[in-house]
């Protein structure tokens, strides 16, 4: 039996126009009040999927989120945190000499703040036009202090443009971080003990819910973590097509309430 459904929310849960369906809306409601704990597990900090939270009516004490693609584990009621990892201002500056080197753009996410670093002569981060809720600031590498809690690093650029420019990047910095894409133009970075799944490991423990009785929900690189953990893992028809090779089962599309379709198969109860 299904008890916690994780859930992706880009190419996932949202639509391409990052709305949640009235019908993907009605079935996560229906397994919220058979039980299920019903947990959007993202990339994006708290303050980015507040609307979506609203949406899915998932603001009472006992609902959950993980956000920074697992870096923090929090109650979505009071925004206090079960868990949560930050990155080093050494880490962050020596990211930042690393992309400098690469004309690559780099932009530092914290709870409400995204830090657009100068990096990148020619590029410019389109990381705004991903996540416009939070506040937006430029600074140097060299203006950044140990007082800001430095959650993930993102480099968000053209597809093309990111994949040449990463076959120059040492292999080194794929042992120092936990680096996937989440988009084919985003690449994260994280604290290399950080994943969605060892955030849905901690909250399962901290609800008493087993491995088993685990659903994840994803379409993409940085969901290959919660896809293998969960007792089933589900991948939406647009998802990666490595990621499909590791599912339980293939879904319909983020635009054809892939979500909807699959916890009404495997969770609700008549």
């Amino acid at each position: 039996m299904i008890k916690l459904i994780a859930i992706d929310l880009d190419g996932t849960l949202l639509k391409d126009d990052k709305t949640i369906s009235d019908r993907n809306k009605e079935i996560l409601t229906k397994a919220k009040n058979q039980g299920a704990k019903v947990v959007l597990c993202t990339g994006r900090p708290l303050l980015a999927v507040e609307s979506y939270l609203d949406r899915l009516e998932l603001r009472d004490e006992g609902d959950y989120s993980i956000t920074f693609n697992g870096g923090s584990v929090q109650k979505n009621d009071t925004g206090e945190a079960l868990l949560s990892f930050s990155l080093s201002l050494d880490e962050v500056q020596a990211v930042a000499e690393v992309m400098t080197e690469l004309d690559l753009p780099l932009d530092i996410i914290t709870v409400d703040t995204c830090i657009n670093l100068t990096t990148s002569k020619t590029k410019q981060s389109i990381y705004h036009t991903l996540n416009p809720l939070l506040t937006f600031v430029t600074k140097s590498p060299e203006e950044l202090d140990d007082t800001i809690v430095f959650n993930k690093m993102v480099v968000g650029t053209d597809p093309e443009y990111l994949d040449e420019k990463l076959k120059n990047l040492s292999p080194e910095w794929y042992d120092k971080f936990n680096l996937m894409k989440s988009r084919d133009c985003l690449l994260e970075i994280i604290h290399k003990d950080v994943s969605k799944a060892n955030g849905i490991d901690l909250l399962a423990k901290e609800l008493g819910i087993k491995q088993s009785e685990v659903m994840a929900i994803g379409d993409e690189e940085n969901d290959v973590s919660m896809i293998e953990y969960a007792g089933m893992g589900v991948v939406m028809e647009n998802g990666n097509e490595n990621l499909k090779k590791l599912a339980q089962f293939v879904t319909k599309s983020n635009q054809e309430d892939g979500v909807a379709h699959a916890v009404e198969k495997f969770v609700l109860v008549d």
